[in-house]
């Protein structure tokens, strides 16, 4: 597991995750004292199997053809009943032998809850042990899906299985290929009141060889994400594995009310392009915590529109709490802000989060032609272990999808606060550009000690950065940071250089 990579001091981080990998944390540091009692607990079990398993004259093997330990079967976990009405796929057919295609099996069960009504409660869809292949489906509203324990839901490879939509209304194109782009593997739109949850089971988009056609351009289409709702409130997605997207993992799209808890996401972190674990689009009231990620790109990536079509359609990302996160990034950053925020993003707090072994730890990105806004943005108790660069604000990222926008289309950034940021292999701490055009207004930082892997003079590298530094900070800030008291009086203006040795407590 990608978990025991984490350096020792960080493993207490890990206690909000499920007990089996508390298990492996326990084998790794008992290993003698435990390889030895399960040495005589798995001859005991031999024994015992030799001697009970098999009924004399019956022919029988071991009970239920399943190992035994001292004669006994594991329990199988109880499915709970979360809803009125419940089916299992199996009865509508699903064969969970990881080569039946269960794409029927599946709409045929959404299709029965949908009949159910609002004002019967809804229906839940239990998803049995098993290897489920099937190709995209949608969901419907008031219903469950319940993924039991050892339960995958596969996406199937072939990309002619995978139905094409219409690009969103707020990107105008295809994200990575003008025109139409390829629909999600589970997915909904206009719908009320959803949850995704279970006993840890898995949603495997299979998306090596998406990645692979992507890389060497053999896709005519926009990859599609591995779960995507669209236009839907009162969503809850918990305790469930999403692994191996083709494209982004998880995308909720102009939904209010999310709720996303106890969720693991897994990608290859080099080799699985733009597979960011969760991107909120033009959401609202929305809460991600208790999660470990650890993906190809950003994440989690906070969006709303871009260029022109994002300004025209509006609708901006806000109220957004983010906390309790394990989170890794080689390629991008841990968690991002944009670049697509034409719609605007503002109050977004994100805390408790441990990022580590990632390019960035946290990123805001943005350009010229965006218009929007991004303000109001907390971040607090972060935790940053052998991250190439801590904070990054980018305000030239200039990747547009077409050339019709609107080049003074100028964005605002104002109101972002820093307080207790710490850890150590950091390379560079702080680096914020902003320009002319987009200046970084309004930022503050508050108990920040960061350990760092070389000497440099300037560590805080800015420019365009009017902000407030409260008490000692290490390392201090450089040059190009306008600083101001409380009373919006300048204490020292960007001109001034060589400030490294200056302690401010204000």
């Amino acid at each position: 597991m990608v978990e025991s990579l984490l350096p020792t001091r960080f493993q207490f981080h890990l206690q909000r995750l499920e007990p089996k990998r508390r298990l492996t944390s326990l084998l790794a540091s008992h290993k003698t004292t435990l390889f030895t009692f399960l040495w005589i607990a798995a001859f005991g079990s031999v024994f015992l199997w030799q001697r009970t398993s098999y009924v004399a004259g019956s022919g029988a093997g071991p009970v239920g053809g399943k190992l035994t330990i001292f004669g006994k079967i594991k329990p199988v976990r109880p499915l709970p009943r979360l809803r009125p009405v419940v089916f299992d796929l199996k009865d509508f057919g699903g064969v969970g032998d990881g080569f039946t295609l269960n794409t029927e099996a599946f709409e045929r069960a959404v299709v029965s809850i949908s009949k159910l009504g609002r004002n019967s409660g809804g229906g839940q869809l239990n998803v049995p042990p098993g290897r489920w292949l099937t190709a995209p489906f949608n969901l419907t509203s008031h219903m469950t899906l319940f993924l039991a324990e050892d339960s995958e839901i596969l996406g199937v490879e072939d990309e002619k299985y995978w139905p094409l939509m219409p690009p969103l209304p707020s990107y105008g194109y295809g994200r990575e290929r003008p025109g139409p782009r390829y629909g999600s593997l589970i997915h909904g739109q206009n719908l009320k009141d959803i949850v995704i949850t279970g006993h840890n089971g898995t949603i495997n988009g299979q998306g090596q060889s998406w990645w692979k056609k992507h890389q060497r351009r053999l896709l005519n289409n926009t990859r599609g994400p591995l779960v995507q709702i669209m236009w839907s409130s009162d969503i809850v997605i918990t305790d469930i594995t999403m692994r191996d997207s083709p494209f982004w993992t998880l995308h909720p799209y102009d939904c209010k009310n999310v709720t996303i808890r106890n969720v693991t996401i897994l990608a290859p972190v080099t080799g699985a392009p733009n597979t960011d674990g969760i991107d909120p689009d033009s959401c609202e009231d929305m809460v991600i915590e208790d999660c470990y990620i650890s993906t190809g790109d950003d994440a989690i990536a906070i969006k709303s529109g871009w260029d022109q079509f994002g300004i025209a359609y509006g609708r901006p990302s806000t109220n957004i709490l983010i906390r309790n996160l394990i989170v890794r990034s080689v390629i991008s950053a841990g968690v991002s802000i944009g670049s697509e925020m034409s719609g605007g993003i503002s109050n977004v707090t994100i805390e408790n989060l441990l990022i580590w072994n990632s390019r960035r730890g946290i990123r805001i990105k943005t350009a010229p032609g965006r218009g929007g806004y991004i303000k109001n943005i907390t971040y607090k108790n972060l935790t940053l272990d052998n991250v190439r660069v801590g904070i990054v604000i980018k305000t030239d990222y200039n990747e547009h999808a077409d050339d019709n926008y609107n080049r003074e289309a100028y964005p605002t950034l104002s109101g972002f606060s820093f307080t207790g940021i710490h850890g150590q292999g950091v390379r560079v701490p702080v680096r914020i550009h902003g320009s002319e055009q987009i200046p970084v207004r309004n930022v503050t930082f508050r108990d920040m000690s960061v350990g760092l892997t070389y000497k440099k003079k300037h560590i805080f590298q800015c420019s365009f950065v009017k902000g407030r530094v409260y008490g000692s900070i290490s390392p201090r800030p450089c040059e190009n940071f306008d600083l101001y008291d409380e009373e919006g009086r300048l204490v020292k203006p960007a001109a001034e250089s060589n400030v490294t040795d200056i302690d401010y407590d204000i």
